[in-house]
């Protein structure tokens, strides 16, 4: 189903994530906003802590199993900070020359959260199969679905687990049905990939150590499979002419882009046609929260 581009240049097939479907399900406006426009946004202090957090979670697991110590991540927080801070250097910017303090108590937080993941499991019991792993799996109709996974485990029996981390408080009803919007998202790319169902979708909010686990099945995931189909069709209809129609919430609240946005009087910019490459894919951010 070929969308017309602006461009002469060769075109990638856009891919689907999680949240960007997730982002059309909320406002399809704020879709075309982030991944037809590409407009930016400014990094939160806790979206970029939370970036810190799941790189130190990341270099945890690089340890050998008996360092995996609380101590030992706090050492881990300021040279993730370091990294994170090179690789995207608009992050410099989040405090000025003159918020040292405010700095060494925003690390803190992080250091805070990371005693939370020590509260929900013992990483030294275990080694994770897989690490920040980027899935990717082209749907019959052709539409790639694209994620990157925060960790996955199996059991010496062979059973797939499937880890995120959250570095927010456990949500609501509304909240937690989009955290497992995306582990489903995963949970299907995987059983796709390697022909089984994961046993277990594990959710793990580190600010109030909590976790949720879900357990998904076959009939489940092929329900959610079509789900996506529709989601990828209503983005083309939309694409085609450029109608992405707002949808105004609570959520407008802490929304960019609620200066451009037509349901709060604001003009959008020009639709500029549909992007290139890879309308849908994932941010650093995105998988941050």
């Amino acid at each position: 189903m070929a969308v017309p581009t602006t461009t002469e240049r060769p075109v990638r097939r856009p891919a689907l994530s999680p949240s960007r479907a997730g982002d059309f399900k909320q406002c399809p406006l704020l879709y075309r906003f982030r991944a037809v426009d590409r407009l930016p946004e400014k990094p939160t202090k806790a979206q970029v802590r939370g970036t810190v957090v799941h790189a130190v979670l990341e270099d945890l697991f690089s340890l050998p199993a008996a360092e995996r110590l609380p101590e030992r991540a706090r050492e881990l927080v300021a040279p993730a900070w370091e990294r994170v801070r090179a690789e995207r250097p608009e992050f410099a910017e989040l405090f000025t020359a003159d918020e040292a303090d405010e700095q060494a108590a925003w690390l803190a937080s992080a250091e805070s959260l990371l005693e939370g993941y020590f509260g929900l499991e013992d990483p030294r019991r275990f080694d994770p199969e897989s690490r920040e792993l980027l899935v990717e799996w082209e749907m019959p109709s052709g539409v790639l679905l694209r994620g990157y996974v925060d960790r996955v485990d199996v059991a010496p029996t062979g059973e797939i687990r499937v880890v995120d981390y959250k570095t927010g408080a456990a949500p609501r009803e509304v909240g937690e049905a989009k955290a497992l919007f995306q582990m489903k998202f995963y949970a299907l790319v995987l059983w796709r990939l390697r022909g089984q169902v994961p046993r277990q979708l594990r959710l793990m909010y580190l600010a109030d150590r909590q976790a949720l686990a879900y357990t998904p099945d076959e009939a489940e995931l092929a329900r959610f499979e079509r789900t996506l189909e529709a989601i990828w069709e209503a983005i083309l209809r939309s694409a085609r002419t450029g109608d992405f129609r707002p949808n105004r919430s609570r959520l407008c609240d802490y929304c960019d882009h609620k200066v451009r946005c037509p349901a709060w009087d604001g003009t959008p910019p020009p639709y500029p046609g549909w992007p290139e490459p890879d309308a849908g894919s994932e941010t650093v951010l995105d998988r941050a929260d």
